[in-house]
């Protein structure tokens, strides 16, 4: 049964990152019964011999996952859910999705035709602008872009 649950978790998390945080546990409560305070997370790593992060990794991976939909207070009425309380500073808008293809489209295109797309639509130049900054021709500037264009439609169809 506990192999089972070990292993069919919604989360895979490796053995050795689950021992850790299960000494680091032993570890804390060793600690507050002797010295009567929390150990801080510098003093857990130094005791295993790893990074603070490891140690900080360790202990996320071993949380039980929660819904973005659970609810965190209901008065009866209306509920407020862990999703309400999620603030996204990076992705403010509502085409980070979209973004996220274009960004992954563009690693694909080479340094001159990233340049070019990228003054064109990300930084709203015109093609004479982008043409005189990096000092080709317009006719130029418009040959690589449509290239780009091409190329981008190509990897996405």
């Amino acid at each position: 049964m506990k192999r089972y649950l070990r292993d069919n978790n919604s989360i895979r998390v490796s053995r050795s990152v689950r021992d850790l945080a299960y000494k680091a546990i032993q570890f804390k409560e060793r600690y507050v019964k002797e010295k009567g305070k929390e150990p801080t997370v510098d003093e857990i790593a130094k005791e295993f011999d790893v990074t603070r992060e490891d140690i900080a990794f360790s202990f996320d991976a071993i949380q039980d996952p929660i819904s973005l939909q659970e609810p965190i207070y209901n008065d009866g009425n209306e509920s407020i859910f862990i999703l309400d309380q999620v603030k996204d500073t990076k992705n403010t808008d509502e085409l980070w999705a979209e973004k996220i293809t274009i960004a992954g489209a563009l690693t694909k295109l080479n340094d001159r035709e990233k340049l070019i797309i990228q003054k064109r639509f990300f930084d709203s130049k015109t093609q004479m602008e982008v043409a005189e900054e990096i000092g080709i021709s317009q006719a130029q500037v418009s040959r690589l872009e449509k290239n780009a264009i091409k190329n981008i439609k190509r990897l996405y169809k």
